[in-house]
């Protein structure tokens, strides 16, 4: 057979491969009947492709490539996208009736991100959506991220939508994909956490890269992803392997006291809660297991940004509340004053509305807020 006569029968997506088959024995004179007769294959069979009641099989093709010269493969190549398209057609049917799912989801707000695209057609934004979240349908992102199990401490209590918050982590774990990191070292990240500590110094263009940087070195992905409208926390902990920390961090506060004190939080998480635990911070934990969790996530926060003895003699020093001796004990022992300031305030040492000239405002690039 030529391939000139091949490409006249060009698969169309939508139409059965039992039409072009038609249309072949009628421009060779052949009968149905003949047909089953020269491949050995029953009548019902042939008038079954015909009128797509039933497949082209691998067999079946074999035999009409040798009775009608056209390839197997283009009986089956036919045969697999008409049945993909079939399978489209009903996906697209189920999906638009699931469209208003997109109701729970801050769809604007991740195409305003950039984390997906715009489109006009209802259904193939809810593909985008569900491409987006790695999930078949809205069913399936139902089991997976409303699964407290899996995603959220049963005890914590949010003023925030599921929504927000699911597509938050989603792009936590996108971006940290993208983030080689070798196999978790807990002694190696205790090391980096010390150098680390030194970039409270540093403006975020410096810090930044390199928190990312050192933390891969010891197994632990490190992302900052700005929160949106209603996802209100400030940071995340999990284990995306056995191998592979995530921390993610949002801004939510704006200022680098809260900002390094929520890395070295969920850093205390990492070295001294199990790999299966998921720590989203948020408001009113009850369960006593996750406060006592919590509260040793704070002091190792509090004790390697701030050593407990040199802050202790701070404290019980007269410069605790001048601008000028939270900004030599800052020096003395290498940090930022607007971390030490921050403390003072949190211990009520210090009114939450003094010094805080001395703390530093960060905002996303290119947000104007």
């Amino acid at each position: 057979m030529s391939n000139e006569f091949q490409n006249q029968y060009a698969p169309d997506y939508v139409s059965p491969p039992g039409e072009t088959l038609q249309e072949i024995l009628e421009e060779r004179g052949m009968s149905q009947a003949e047909l089953a007769e020269r491949t050995g294959r029953p009548k019902k069979t042939i008038n079954e492709i015909i009128n797509a009641k039933a497949a082209i099989t691998p067999e079946t093709a074999l035999q009409l490539e040798k009775v009608l010269g056209v390839s197997a493969s283009f009986w089956n190549n036919r045969e697999r996208r008409y049945r993909e398209a079939l399978a489209r057609q009903e996906d697209k049917d189920s999906l638009l009736q699931q469209v208003n799912w997109l109701d729970q989801i801050p769809v604007k707000a991740m195409i305003k991100a950039g984390w997906i695209g715009q489109l006009e057609d209802k259904v193939e934004q809810l593909r985008e959506v569900l491409s987006f979240f790695s999930v078949a349908s809205p069913e399936q992102w139902g089991n997976i991220w409303c699964n407290a199990n899996v995603y959220f401490r049963k005890s914590q209590t949010f003023e925030s939508n599921l929504g927000d918050v699911a597509a938050w982590l989603r792009q936590g774990e996108i971006e940290a994909a993208q983030i080689s990191c070798v196999p978790y070292d807990a002694r190696k990240f205790k090391e980096v956490l010390e150098y680390i500590r030194r970039l409270t110094l540093e403006p975020p263009q410096i810090f930044q890269p390199e928190v990312v940087r050192l933390c891969a070195t010891a197994g632990v992905a490190v992302v900052f992803v700005p929160q949106l409208p209603k996802t209100r926390t400030c940071g995340a902990t999990r284990w995306l392997t056995s191998e592979k920390a995530l921390i993610q961090l949002s801004l939510r506060h704006k200022t680098n006291d809260h900002l390094w004190f929520g890395f070295f939080h969920e850093a205390g998480h990492i070295l001294l809660h199990g790999k299966r635990d998921v720590f989203l911070e948020g408001k009113d934990i009850q369960d006593t297991e996750e406060q006592n969790k919590e509260t040793e996530a704070n002091k190792f926060a509090e004790d390697i940004l701030i050593p407990p003895a040199e802050f202790k003699e701070f404290i019980n020093s007269a410069q605790q509340r001048s601008k000028a001796g939270i900004e030599k004990f800052a020096a003395k022992i290498g940090i930022a004053p607007g971390i030490v300031v921050g403390r003072l305030q949190h211990d009520n040492y210090l009114p939450k509305n003094h010094c805080n000239d001395l703390k530093e405002r960060f905002q996303w690039a290119g947000n104007e807020e």
